[in-house]
This record gives C-alpha cells, sequence and structure tokens, in this order.
C-alpha cells in the first residue's frame, strides 16, 4: 500500500484596514477567519495543514512603521501557538502555524510554529532570507534573519520541513532540509494583497493541485510519499552531489578584496 498523506493549504485574505480597525481586532477576526478554514479542513480529513505567512493580519512590510511590532508574540508560549494547540489536538491534525515572533525586545523574527496532532509543540523555523527591495518588501526592518538552522520535524504523519517565502529563492538551505529527512516542506508566503495560486507539487516538480488566483480558499490534496524514493532511485542527485567542492559558495567578493588588500 502506498504511504499517503493528506495535506491541505488556506490562503486568505485580510479585508480588515489597519486604518478602520485596531492591530488587536483585525488579528483577532483573522484567527476566528482562519479558525473555520482550519475546521474545514478537518471535516475534508486534512491530517497536515499549513497556513499562510503571518497569517493573523495583512502583509505589512509595504510600508516601514514600528506600529506592527504590536502583532509580535513569544513562540511557543504566545497566545496565538497555544490557541493552535488546542485546535491541532482536538481535530488530531498537524498545523504549520507562521507568526510575527518576539525573543526579546527588539529582537524579531519571521517563524512557523509546528504543532503535532495531539497538540504538543515540536519547534519552530525562523526564516532566514529576508528581502528589502521595491515594490513594497521591507522586511528588514520587521525581522531578524533567522538563526536556528533548518529543521526537520517528526509529525505523526511525515516528516514536515518549512521554508518561508522569499527563501525558496535560495536552494540551499532545501537541500539540507531534504539531507535533514524532510518528506514535505512547506513554504507558507504572503504579499500586499491574496497572492493566491497556493499549490501542491510532486517530487518530480510537477504542480498536482493549485488553488485560484484571488480567492480565499483551502486546498487539499493526497500526497504519496513513496513518490519520493522512486524519484531518488532515477535521479541520484545524493550520489552525485560534490560537497566537498562548494567551499566557494561561502566566500563572497568582500571577503576576497579584504584579502587582497592585506
Amino acid at each position: 500500500m502506498p504511504r499517503m498523506v493528506r495535506c491541505g493549504l488556506i490562503q486568505a485574505q485580510c479585508e480588515w484596514s489597519p486604518e478602520k480597525y485596531s492591530l488587536a481586532d483585525i488579528k483577532k477576526k483573522m484567527i476566528a477567519k482562519h479558525e473555520h478554514l482550519i475546521a474545514d479542513a478537518a471535516k475534508q480529513k486534512v491530517q497536515i495543514l499549513g497556513l499562510q505567512e503571518l497569517f493573523y493580519g495583512p502583509y505589512f512590510c509595504a510600508e516601514q512603521q514600528t506600529r506592527w511590532y504590536e502583532l509580535t508574540e513569544k513562540v511557543p508560549t504566545g497566545p496565538t501557538v497555544t490557541q493552535m494547540q488546542k485546535l491541532a489536538k482536538k481535530h488530531q491534525m498537524v498545523l504549520v502555524v507562521p507568526v510575527y515572533e518576539v525573543e526579546m525586545t527588539g529582537l524579531y523574527f519571521n517563524t512557523a510554529a509546528v504543532i503535532d496532532a495531539d497538540g504538543r509543540y515540536l519547534g519552530k523555523y525562523r526564516k532566514h532570507h529576508i528581502p528589502h527591495c521595491h515594490p513594497g518588501f521591507w522586511e528588514k526592518f520587521y525581522f531578524t534573519p533567522g538563526n536556528a538552522g533548518y529543521p526537520v520535524f517528526q509529525t505523526r504523519y511525515a516528516r514536515v520541513g518549512v521554508y518561508i517565502c522569499y527563501d525558496r529563492h535560495f536552494p540551499e538551505g532545501a537541500r539540507i532540509l531534504g539531507l535533514n529527512g524532510a518528506e514535505i516542506v512547506y513554504n507558507p508566503s504572503a504579499t500586499v494583497a491574496v497572492y493566491g495560486k497556493s499549490y501542491f507539487c510532486d517530487p518530480r516538480g510537477k504542480i498536482v493541485k493549485q488553488a485560484s488566483r484571488d480567492k480565499d480558499e483551502l486546498l487539499v490534496a493526497d500526497l504519496n510519499l513513496d513518490e519520493i524514493q522512486k524519484v531518488r532511485d532515477t535521479w541520484q542527485f545524493y550520489r552525485d552531489r560534490r560537497p566537498e567542492s562548494y567551499g566557494e559558495i561561502t566566500r563572497t567578493r568582500a571577503a576576497e578584496n579584504s584579502e587582497a588588500a592585506n
């Protein structure tokens, strides 16, 4: 029998403007909205569910305003992760929960907590690659680069890794997740509006299920984890890679210039 896992993704617009609602009210409304979507996922027997990046508010990085620091909370002891632990246990569902984390005063991370199907907090991933560019991705104003490596979480249903949004442009960390044993990698994303078109991709890179462009949606797909080994048996990337030859990837032109100056 193939090893099948039913997975889900949620994409949801934040329709409450910070010009009309307090940030606390927006957060409350977005969490309530997601509770309904999580319940819908449970009805469809989803086993592992990923929420979108910074799920309990709008994507606020199009501006640089200190007011958004109000949305930070501790992980895992903050109210959102605690609430999601209860939902995970209730629905016997693994949850990937992206939040705005505060570690200490002034030290903030773009983080995703991973909660097992019995409600246990398994750990967190902190976004490594932080953009700061047009047209409205001023993330270095808000986030410290991740410092907790590339963990893989043994959940009830599969070994899960997490990348976040811009991370996907950097294959090095994704390779590490694979080497660490990840069978499914969730990559929650967000932009100013609903980015949409959330999708599941198989080990060959083929999109197997895709959501709409601009609507709130729960996307559900049954993934065959046995396909991972089949692809690896065909394409021997782990056999053929040459890590001993990649040292230059850690060198920069600045380092070379510094050496030349000496």
